[in-house]
């Protein structure tokens, strides 16, 4: 399994507008059929650069999804953010692979 990691950093003067959007924007990336799922979170610092951070992070199903997401898929979707939000975002994606995943079960 793989995690198509997405870390962006937002400008306060369009926080609001880019929350609204994202939360549109993640289920256009999962209808691409390339992930299992997505989640949300917002990354807790203060950043020296201002604006506010935020990661996504998508399970894709396997590396031959995450690379057919990058052929098919990845451009047309990055633009429309792009567009929408200009300067006013700073994005960098990261690949994470799993390696072992663990669960605890409390009686």
């Amino acid at each position: 399994m793989y995690i198509y990691n997405v870390t962006v950093n937002i400008d306060d003067s369009v926080h609001d507008d880019w929350l609204i959007w994202i939360k549109e924007h993640i289920p256009q990336v999962l209808a691409t059929g390339k992930f299992e799922k997505a989640t949300l979170t917002k990354v807790l610092v203060d950043e020296d650069m201002g604006g506010q951070t935020y990661s996504i992070q998508y399970k894709s199903y396997s590396r031959e999804a995450l690379d057919a997401y990058y052929k098919e898929n990845a451009d047309a979707l990055r633009i429309e953010g792009l567009k929408k939000f200009a300067d006013k975002m700073l994005a960098f994606r990261t690949e994470l692979q799993i390696i072992d995943e663990y669960n605890v079960e409390f009686k």
